[in-house]
């Protein structure tokens, strides 16, 4: 499994500063490179941006922004997916941005959560929102409406763990299908079955980390008979895998964020007093700065002159991210 720099999981287990630890290793464990790489090339690639910053000032806003888990937002998907704490941080990001939806108890659709993703990740595929709409609504049709708190779990579960669920998603295919009778080897009890389905998905991709074995154990064992979908919905309500994650509070206390709160509450003000401005376009474009503000370094400066634009009351883009 790829660990963040900043996993308390890691910092336990591999120390930088331990000399039974290869300096390659721990390189490669911690995706220092990846986000020393990263840096460097969004420096090169808007360098006149960062000539009054310095160099610097720069690398120390890059990675104080990675501590944070703001460098994650308006980035592309495949640096959102990179790392498990990209993962854990965008996961983060849509919980704060959006926690007032699931305060108001307002049900939204398939496509209507992809709209929210893609306010934060332009590019977000529609397949992982549909993977997650499959597992609240048990692979029944995907256009049925469903409530924060239940996507957001489904969406956790599915967004980190996703390969390994697809690995384990092509296991279950292949033993409905009697596929390779003769090397498919079926444990004989529950105590057994997330160890050979650990080892058969860890086998399937290197990239992908799994579950706790303990909350498998404890999903499996509450029935002799589960489908899949049955397996990612009792797995996505467990709290050991927000633990695992570690990306959001426990699921009694995922309305509460006092910070966001005082944050919101000062954009609504803003658009209260904002006279002959369309609201939609204020609320869209206050939102965007407010969390601009968050973002990483090269985003606050290469978005200011579109997210200003946004907040003179344009509505285009508005417009288009509803359609």
């Amino acid at each position: 499994m790829l660990m963040s720099p900043l996993s308390p999981e890691r910092t336990t287990t591999m120390n930088r500063f331990s000399s039974a630890v290869p300096d390659n290793e721990y390189l490669a464990d911690s995706n220092v490179l990846f986000y020393l790489s990263d840096a460097v090339s969004q420096l090169l690639e808007h360098k006149e941006e960062y000539t009054h910053v310095g160099v610097i000032r720069y690398f120390a806003e890059y990675f104080s922004s990675v501590k944070n888990s703001n460098h994650v937002l308006f980035r592309e998907y495949s640096y959102v997916t990179a790392t498990p704490h990209n993962r854990a941080s965008f996961i983060r990001v849509f919980w704060r941005c959006y926690r007032q939806i699931g305060k108001s108890g307002e049900l939204l659709s398939m496509l209507e959560y992809r709209s929210l993703l893609q306010l934060l990740c332009p590019d977000f595929p529609l397949k992982p929102v549909q993977s997650a709409a499959r597992i609240v609504l048990m692979d029944d049709a995907t256009d049925y409406l469903m409530s924060f708190s239940d996507f957001l779990f489904a969406f956790q579960l599915q967004f980190y763990y996703k390969e390994f669920l697809d690995s384990v998603l092509e296991i279950y295919q292949d033993l409905l299908a009697g596929k390779n009778p003769n090397t498919v080897i079926v444990p004989t009890s529950t105590e057994q079955l997330p160890w050979w389905l650990q080892r058969r998905a860890a086998g399937s991709s290197s990239r992908t980390g799994h579950p706790p074995r303990s909350c498998m154990r404890g999903v499996l064992e509450q029935t002799n008979r589960i489908s899949y979908y049955s397996f990612l919905l009792s797995l996505a309500k467990h709290e050991a895998i927000n633990q695992a994650i570690g990306a959001l509070p426990n699921k009694s206390e995922f309305l509460i964020d006092p910070e966001m709160d005082q944050e919101l509450d000062k954009l609504i003000a803003q658009i209260s007093v904002s006279p002959g401005s369309n609201s939609s376009g204020s609320a869209v474009g206050g939102l965007k700065e407010m969390l601009q503000r968050k973002a990483s370094p090269r985003r606050n400066i290469h978005h200011r002159r579109r997210i200003e634009g946004e907040s003179d009351g344009s509505t285009e883009e508005t417009d288009s991210s509803e359609n």
